[in-house]
Formats: C-alpha cells, structure tokens, sequence
C-alpha cells in the first residue's frame, strides 16, 4: 500500500504563504484520486480540497475557495497544497489522503503536518 508523508508545515502570520507537499512512496500513487483534509483542536476532520488521479480536476471547501491550489505531479510521485492569504482558522494539522479512482473512500493517510497562522 502507498505511503504518504507531508511536509512544509510551519508558523506563519496572517496573510501569508505555505506550500504544503505530500511525497508518495511508490508509482501506484499516479492511480490515486488525492485529497487534503484538516483538523483544529476541538474540532473533527474537515475537507479542504481534492483532485482526480490525472490532476486535471480539482475541487474546494468553501472556506478555502480563491486561496488555496492543489497540484499533483505524477511524475515526482508528490501532491501539494499552496495556501496564499492564510487566515488564523486555517490553524489546523493537514492530512493528505488518497482513493482509489474506483473507490469511494480515502483509504491511505499521512501522518499530518501542523499549520499555524497567528494573527
């Protein structure tokens, strides 16, 4: 089975950037639907975007619509997440994920990477 690990993560003051990569350890990766998903303290998991196997669709909660961009690049085997204009509520541990093209449910997970906007 795939793993995945995030990376580029960090602290970051309102209105900034990060780029959050998500490295795949074997080509079945280039199969995979992917998707970026969050957790706050308190709080249960959330959506925040995905993309098809060729990532040539992509898809956005609402609260990230316009800021943030997810690519996937079969080639290097990785998936990323740039978040421009970060807000405080994006404080979060971000998990990447990926499904089969087949499958309804993400069944492999990162072990996450924490982003911490400050205000």
């Amino acid at each position: 089975q795939v793993q995945l690990v995030e990376s580029g993560g960090g602290s970051v003051q309102a209105g900034g950037s990060l780029r959050l990569s998500c490295a795949a350890s074997d080509r079945t990766f280039v199969s995979y639907a992917m998707g970026w998903f969050r957790q706050a303290p308190g709080k249960e998991r959330e959506f925040v975007a995905a993309t098809d196997w060729m990532g040539g669709n992509s898809y956005y909660a609402d609260s990230v619509k316009g800021r943030f961009t997810i690519s996937k690049d079969n080639a290097k085997l990785t998936l990323y997440l740039q978040m421009n204009s970060l807000k405080p509520e994006d404080t979060a541990v971000y998990y990447c994920a990926a499904r089969r093209a087949s499958g309804y449910e993400y069944e492999f997970w990162g072990q996450g990477t924490q982003v911490t906007v400050s205000s």
